[in-house]
């Protein structure tokens, strides 16, 4: 490869937290990084399939413990290109581990970011997940906030498994219209296996999984204050907002989270670094 034609951006690096790779990372280097695998992509649309498919994790505490119950999910999110740290204690585990000035890399505002860059140089997105409504609300606020962004299309998935005969149409409805960058707004970590299961079938194509972005940004939910966001506490904003369906993820699940981490402090508990990169 020429040097014209090398990516400018490498992954970003990955840092073991309580065995789980989260990127240290911004908003500004995992949108550069996008653009250099699109623009790859673009390179190279006589063999597009000879690209892998790209997928990020933007990954919760939740996210984080999930991995460490289950075997499958962790190497899931080990094997992502990015996992971006999405809630504070993350990025605070993160500080507490030398990565001195790491920020919270959110995916609604990294799913605006991405759609900012997008709409500036042409980017056709996917949108993949949430109720029919849900997704005619959501394209019609982006549009709003970004007249030049080219959503190629989108799809709700039904609540239940895919048959193989839905795989394989929404692989050809994405591959079909030539969308560059999917946005996948699904529930942890179902989106994350979707996006790892896909990535072989999707060469060239950025896979971002978002989660409740979709829906904060259709409006149908509210976001939490700013204040709450820096200071850790979006749980229990949620917690209040919907206590019947995330109870159990943040009374019994996520408080985990903080012993593990201070075993990984004390050295109680050791963990391999984990490559930055899947590809």
């Amino acid at each position: 490869m020429r040097r014209s034609e090398a990516l400018l951006h490498d992954p970003p690096r990955k840092k073991a937290v309580v065995g789980v790779g989260i990127s240290a990372t911004n908003y500004e280097e995992v949108v550069d990084v996008i653009g250099d695998w699109v623009d790859e992509r673009r390179r190279r649309a006589t063999s597009p399939d000879s690209l892998p498919g790209r997928y990020i994790c933007v990954t919760s505490v939740h996210g984080v413990i999930s991995s460490v119950f289950d075997k499958q999910t962790r190497q899931v999110i080990n094997g992502s290109d990015i996992a971006t740290p999405d809630g504070m204690p993350l990025v605070w585990a993160l500080r507490s581990f030398g990565v001195k000035h790491q920020t919270r890399v959110y995916g609604p505002d990294l799913m605006l970011a991405v759609c900012r860059r997008a709409a500036e140089t042409g980017q056709r997105i996917f949108l993949y997940g949430g109720h029919d409504d849900t997704l005619t609300l959501l394209e019609r606020n982006l549009l709003a906030r970004f007249p030049r962004l080219y959503i190629a299309g989108k799809y709700s998935p039904p609540f239940r498994p895919l048959t193989d005969a839905e795989s394989d149409a929404i692989v050809e409805q994405i591959r079909g219209c030539d969308a560059e960058v999917v946005f996948v707004g699904l529930s942890t970590p179902k989106q994350e296996h979707w996006m790892a299961r896909h990535r072989g079938r999707l060469p060239g194509v950025v896979m971002l999984g978002v989660g409740a972005a979709f829906n904060f940004h259709a409006g149908t939910v509210r976001q939490a204050p700013q204040w709450m966001q820096r200071h850790g506490l979006e749980w229990l904003f949620r917690l209040l907002a919907e206590p019947r369906r995330l109870w159990k993820r943040y009374l019994l699940v996520t408080p985990l989270f903080l012993p593990l981490w201070a075993m990984q402090k004390m050295r109680i508990l050791r963990y391999p670094e984990i490559g930055k990169s899947a590809s």
